[in-house]
């Protein structure tokens, strides 16, 4: 019998909607990209309306980061160069001079389900293979899937408040720890964390959504006009997914430069020190707890300055980040409802003397 040989088909991967073809919500697209520029920012708390493009968002930003440099078969997706977002095994071959094959891949968007148990998130070791064998027996979780990607967690304001708190820690230190039974595996895990949710639903208890670096809100489109073009856009994407997407295709090339760039740049981006005064009377004045309000702001003010290929930071700069690093801060009380970013704005204006048009 003769073997038919066809032509391997020209896509491999479903396609995505592209993040440059999002119709408004820049303050959730803004939020997002500057956490890609520095994910020490802290990652993105998004609450908002239902049907409003949370997880087509998220899936398109993932779709749009350019692909990294990663040792084939490992399975924290180890950089072969950078230590701090490296497995024990690889940094073990690299002082051996054992040769690392590298491969490119896809950055990782990591869906967390709402049921998950801490084990399937954080991983677990296999206590008997330890004892018999000797050796640590780890089966990585979805942190160790995460590494130098999204972990992206729906509804997270219903999520245990527990695995809350291991998902902040692993993101704010980039590192998961498992322990069990006097056994210690740690691994790297750099991640931008996304959650989001429906206020409607409840929100998060104030301490755990302080530690989200930004807040951002968004809306459902009032304008006619806007909600057609989304509608038809929608639907000319779902008819022929490759068309659309190549009809995007320069616009999405442009982005990714322009993060990569902005990536680069990032750590000759300068904030002048009478800005950072100001920045942190702004949270005093707001009565903001802690020091992460003013760590944050300073670092998304570098990261905006450096994703429009600056490296002085503006008062504009920090103008248009302060809202979303503190409105999640202000509240004292689990029953208040979030600031719309009103006293934000009103006392930014009053300590960076920024007059406003009446």
């Amino acid at each position: 019998m003769t073997a038919i040989l066809t032509a391997p088909p020209k896509l491999t991967r479903r396609l995505v909607f592209p993040f440059t073809a999002i119709v408004g919500q820049e303050e959730m697209k803004l939020a997002l990209l500057l956490n890609v520029i520095d994910p020490k920012i802290g990652g993105v708390m998004i609450m908002g309306d239902r049907g409003t493009g949370k997880s087509t968002t998220i899936r398109a930003l993932a779709d749009l980061l350019p692909e990294i440099d990663v040792v084939e078969g490992d399975p924290f997706n180890s950089s072969p160069i950078d230590p701090d977002i490296m497995g024990d095994q690889v940094r073990e071959k690299i002082e051996l001079n054992i040769p690392l094959n590298i491969v490119k891949k896809k950055v990782q968007m990591v869906d967390l389900p709402l049921g998950a148990t801490e084990d399937r998130v954080c991983g677990t070791i296999d206590i008997e293979k330890a004892l018999s064998e000797g050796v640590k027996a780890f089966e990585a979780g979805l942190l160790a899937k995460a590494n130098r990607g999204i972990l992206y967690v729906d509804e997270v304001n219903l999520l245990d408040d527990h695995l809350v708190d291991v998902l902040l820690d692993s993101a704010a230190s980039g590192w998961n720890t498992v322990e069990r039974e006097g056994i210690s595996i740690r691994h790297p895990a750099r991640f931008v964390l996304v959650g989001s949710g429906n206020p409607e639903e409840g929100e998060l208890r104030p301490q755990l959504l302080d530690r989200f670096g930004m807040h951002a809100e968004i809306r459902t489109v009032k304008e006619p006009h806007l909600r057609v073009q989304i509608v038809e856009q929608r639907a000319e994407f779902d008819q022929d997914p490759p068309h659309f997407c190549d009809k995007h295709q320069a616009e999405q090339e442009a982005l990714q430069a322009k993060l990569v760039t902005a990536q680069n740049l990032l750590p000759q981006v300068n904030l002048d020190y009478d800005l950072r005064v100001k920045i942190s009377e702004v949270c005093s004045e707001l009565d903001v707890d802690g020091l992460r309000g003013d760590i944050v702001t300073n670092r998304a003010s570098k990261a905006i300055a450096s994703l429009e290929g600056r490296t002085e930071v503006t008062v504009d700069d920090i103008r248009r980040v302060m809202t979303l690093c503190l409105r999640h801060r202000l509240r004292k009380d689990p029953l208040e409802s979030i600031d719309s970013g009103y006293k934000v704005q009103k006392t930014f204006n009053r300590v960076f003397g920024v007059e406003v048009d009446s």
